[in-house]
């Protein structure tokens, strides 16, 4: 019960996804307790990670638009999450990282010691159930609807609500010092996570042939055509920051060991100011007998061999690597720069079945269908890796 001249606001949050992990969205709103009157809905798509960590995100949100409506009310949360319900009153404790860091942020967003959590069945839940749903039908990353003379109205895109932290020099133009959402970002906050920005190389001489060019031999190097490439997905890489201001400034470039996205790497880094670094892990799948030979060469020789490498993602060329083995060689080099830090942009100038294998893990998409990913020469594809969750958030070419 809220004193004599305090606001008292009840927030319903829930979150939900289709697997676990799987596509996930949250839903919250916040009621006014006197009335029942609903005075700010919230929800968002996720992508694809746990039931867990989306019911945890509507509680933030939740409390985040309660904060924007009177950020000194009492305040009663109620969920069907036991789970969440127990581990916010202390009485379990929190044993993973990535909920931990969302429970830390649910903290954050309003004091402590105004808010209780009460534990409701699913029936009394549904409001913020169907906000859920709604959002991993539509896919929208940021929903918000604000109702009433106290609403605090929402630019298209912003998640609002959050106290203002310190101000940045890399935020956005009012957003009180934070990134903001943009575009297909999610409502997960990107200081917590590692953004990635992967770039193929341009053109060489086998590119054109379509030939098979792998990790054994240090070239080809670009053609004229593959320097103009690199050029501009430089200039892409170096306006990123200003088309989407929550995707932080690059502070730091990797790059395979081959000619080829060596001279990507110069060029980006050229374009940045920054120095690159050579991680012989970023080199592009070995290729062994069949290296610089075209796929017609290589069903010539040995009839079905490149259908079934194609097909199944766990089959070898002879003396070369499957897209497995690529994949948990590279993932040893990604793991190394999540743990280097958050917060932060990383450039990779890398290989289409390197890339196709980072993606693939990213989504959890089984071998065999890593090689139906397209990367096309000095394609961007950028994600994101959050403590429980991943996002691949676009995949662009530079024009």
């Amino acid at each position: 019960m809220a004193a004599p001249g305090v606001r008292a606001l009840v927030v319903e949050a829930d979150g939900g996804s289709r697997g676990n992990p799987g596509p996930a969205g949250y839903g919250a709103l916040v009621r006014d307790a006197a009335t029942g009157a609903v005075l700010a809905e919230r929800a968002g798509y996720l992508g694809v990670t746990t039931n867990n960590v989306a019911e945890y995100t509507g509680l933030v949100e939740g409390l985040r638009a309660a904060h924007g409506i009177d950020p000194g009310a009492r305040v009663q949360v109620r969920m069907d999450s036991r789970l969440v319900v127990e581990q916010m009153t202390g009485a379990w404790q929190i044993r993973h990282d990535g909920l931990r860091a969302i429970a830390t942020r649910a903290r954050a967003a309003f004091p402590a010691e105004q808010v209780e959590y009460t534990w409701v069945p699913r029936a009394q839940n549904a409001a913020a159930d169907a906000l859920a749903n709604e959002a991993m039908d539509t896919r929208e990353p940021v929903i918000a609807r604000d109702h009433g003379p106290d609403a605090v109205l929402a630019e298209p895109g912003e998640t609002l609500g959050a106290p203002a932290p310190d101000a940045d020099d890399d935020a956005a133009p009012g957003t009180g010092g934070r990134w903001r959402p943009s575009g297909a970002f999610s409502a997960l906050d990107p200081c917590d996570a590692l953004t990635l920005v992967l770039v193929r190389h341009g053109v060489t001489p086998l590119t054109l042939l379509g030939g098979l060019s792998g990790g054994e031999v240090p070239g080809p190097p670009l053609t004229a055509q593959g320097r103009s490439q690199a050029a501009r997905a430089a200039d892409a890489v170096h306006r990123l920051h200003e088309t989407w201001p929550d995707v932080p400034r690059p502070s730091h470039i990797a790059s395979s060991p081959m000619v080829r996205t060596q001279e990507v790497a110069a060029a980006v880094g050229r374009r940045l100011g920054l120095p690159v670094t050579v991680d012989e892990r970023l080199r592009e799948m070995e290729f062994g007998d069949w290296e610089s030979l075209t796929p017609a060469q290589v069903e010539e020789r040995w009839p079905g061999d490149f259908a079934q490498w194609y097909a199944t993602g766990t089959f070898a060329p002879p003396g070369g690597e499957s897209y497995v083995q690529v994949g948990e060689r590279v993932a040893g080099a990604i793991e190394d720069l999540r743990a280097a830090g958050t917060g932060r942009s990383v450039v990779v100038a890398g290989h289409a079945a390197m890339i196709r294998t980072v993606v693939g893990r990213a989504l959890q998409m089984p071998p065999a269908t890593w090689s139906s990913l397209r990367i096309p020469p000095c394609s961007l594809t950028i994600l994101r890796y959050f403590p429980a969750a991943t996002e691949v958030v676009t995949v662009a070419h530079p024009t």
